[in-house]
């Protein structure tokens, strides 16, 4: 599979400690002094699941299990009798086969692990409540363990859950050596949109500048991305009608300088660009301003749309 936070190729999570509370429930798997290690468990009991999808992701998900879990690869049926979590580690674009694979009954025991905007494709299905994960870590290659990044504004890690199974998921990262904050449905959702508007936004700017990593974006074209970014949250708030924490810029560049080597591409558009532009044009169809000027500008500019 090709889960990212930025690209369709890799793979992203984090680290986290902070204090237990009703909407947080942070889990500390790898840590960075012999005090913190020491109050780690060795192990942790992870509940069996059906893994679909075999690439990297999926496999690393897998090795952390305790041994029973199933792993459905392309054009298998998940069973109807497995209890547990169903984590789906597919590019987006398969997940309309997942759903026909996976028996209507369990459609709610399905953990999304897909990055990019979600919610309009799973309301029409029926499942504007699915469990979902935010994913900060890296596997680069297929059998190889996951990666942990931190940055200088939140080492204590960004990687999210929130569902049912989302405590579960928690516990199988624990075991795999990383963390997972579990999350109520409006601070995932904020979390959500953070990382769509980083993915956007670095991506279309990394495009006017051909052979422009992420990191050279962060450094080199700071005041492009930072309009952006600006546009691309006031939108969503509005939208959403949310409102994000202080700071985000600051939060999304620090990201970029952890995956500094990342190349930059506008992708995925359905799921990424797409729902900003969606927002573009509800307004210009009902006469009002554009509410991403500059976002609509640059994607004609590079002829996405």
């Amino acid at each position: 599979m090709t889960l990212l936070l930025s690209l369709s190729s890799s793979t992203l999570f984090r680290l986290t400690t902070k204090p237990t509370s009703t909407l947080t429930r942070t889990i500390i798997a790898k840590a960075s002094t012999a005090t913190a290690m020491s109050s780690v468990p060795t192990k942790t009991k992870v509940v069996p699941a059906v893994i679909v999808g075999g690439g990297r992701v999926g496999q690393a998900l897998n090795d952390m299990g305790s041994g029973d879990d199933l792993l459905v690869k392309r054009g298998q049926h998940v069973p109807l009798d497995f209890e547990g979590p169903i984590l789906v580690c597919t590019r987006n674009d398969d997940l309309e086969a997942v759903l026909e694979s996976t028996p209507r009954p369990r459609w709610n025991d399905l953990v999304f692990f897909q990055n990019g905007m979600l919610e309009p494709w799973l309301e029409t299905k029926g499942l504007s409540d699915a469990n979902q994960v935010l994913a900060y870590f890296a596997v680069s290659k297929l059998g190889e363990p996951p990666v942990d990044g931190i940055t200088d504004t939140n080492p204590e890690g960004l990687t999210a859950s929130y569902g049912k199974w989302a405590s579960a998921v928690a516990d199988r990262l624990l075991a795999g050596g990383l963390t997972c904050k579990v999350l109520e449905k409006e601070a995932f959702q904020k979390q959500m949109l953070e990382k769509l508007i980083w993915i956007s936004a670095f991506m279309l700017v990394g495009a006017r500048h051909p052979g422009a990593t992420v990191g050279a974006v962060e450094k080199d074209h700071r005041s492009e991305v930072s309009r952006l970014i600006a546009e691309l949250a006031a939108a969503a708030a509005a939208e959403k009608g949310l409102v994000f924490e202080g700071a985000m810029e600051d939060r999304l560049c620090a990201y970029s300088r952890a995956v500094a080597h990342f190349p930059t591409a506008v992708k995925e558009f359905k799921w990424r660009n797409g729902w900003f532009y969606s927002l573009s044009e509800k307004a210009i169809a009902e006469g009002k301003p554009d509410p991403c000027p500059l976002h609509t500008a640059w994607l004609k500019e590079l002829k996405v749309i």
